[in-house]
């Protein structure tokens, strides 16, 4: 199974950085931003020699979202950038619509689309990662869970693969949360994450977590993220 840790910190966000968080770790959680404001993340990869040591950096992956109403944000996701070795740099529109939610019961639907597009070293032309997933919170305990298919090359070379995930958040106070999400499936996408969330402060939330892959558990890398809302 494969091994990897995450660190990620969120700095400078407003408070939809809460009300609209955007993933849990790796799991689309089923918040959505308002009209008009704006999340922009930086993802950067880490590959390791053993478990104590960094080797050198990996990826790098910018994501920005916008809210446009009506319960529909849309993004841009830039992947593929990799050190060292030949960038396979992919553009992938996203799409999120929350087309139900029912306050009174904590329960809210989502669909959404991420489409590939790559743009240098490609190996196959277009892709897609689509999902639908449900979300239902209890007292301070949000679940999260639906299915998603990606097609060939996305997850797997020249395989189409679907298959569940599915999230846990449970809030332990004002600064601290425990989390987890699982993509299930043997592909490069298909990880169990475990983890916290801790706000020292109202505009600023870290994550903390540690991710095993469902295959090839000798290989591993480290992920840092920072993202920060504007509104």
């Amino acid at each position: 199974m494969k091994r990897q840790f995450i660190f990620a910190v969120i700095l400078f966000g407003s408070v939809v950085l809460v009300s609209a968080q955007q993933t849990i770790f790796n799991v689309p959680t089923t918040d959505v931003l308002d009209r008009g404001n704006v999340y922009f993340e930086l993802d950067a990869s880490f590959k390791t020699n053993d478990q104590n040591a960094f080797r050198k950096f990996s990826s790098f992956v910018p994501r920005i979202v916008v809210g446009v109403g009506g319960n529909v944000e849309v993004g841009l996701n830039v992947t593929g950038n990799i050190q060292p070795g030949a960038d396979p740099t992919t553009l992938v529109p996203t799409v999120k619509w929350k087309f139900y939610q029912n306050k009174k019961k904590d329960t809210a639907l989502i669909a959404g689309t991420n489409l590939y597009i790559p743009v240098r070293n490609r190996s196959y032309n277009l892709g897609t990662y689509s999902y639908l997933a449900v979300s239902k919170t209890i007292d301070k305990t949000r679940l999260t869970a639906g299915g998603y298919v990606a097609s060939k090359n996305v997850f797997a070379s020249d395989a189409v693969r679907s298959g569940g995930q599915f999230g846990f958040e449970q809030t332990v106070n004002s600064k601290f949360s425990i989390a987890a999400d699982w993509i299930t499936g043997r592909h490069a996408s298909g990880y169990f994450t475990p983890g916290v969330i801790y706000k020292p402060h109202p505009k600023a939330t870290a994550y903390l977590g540690y991710s095993i892959g469902n295959a090839d558990a000798a290989k591993g890398n480290h992920l840092f993220e920072f993202s920060y809302n504007f509104d």
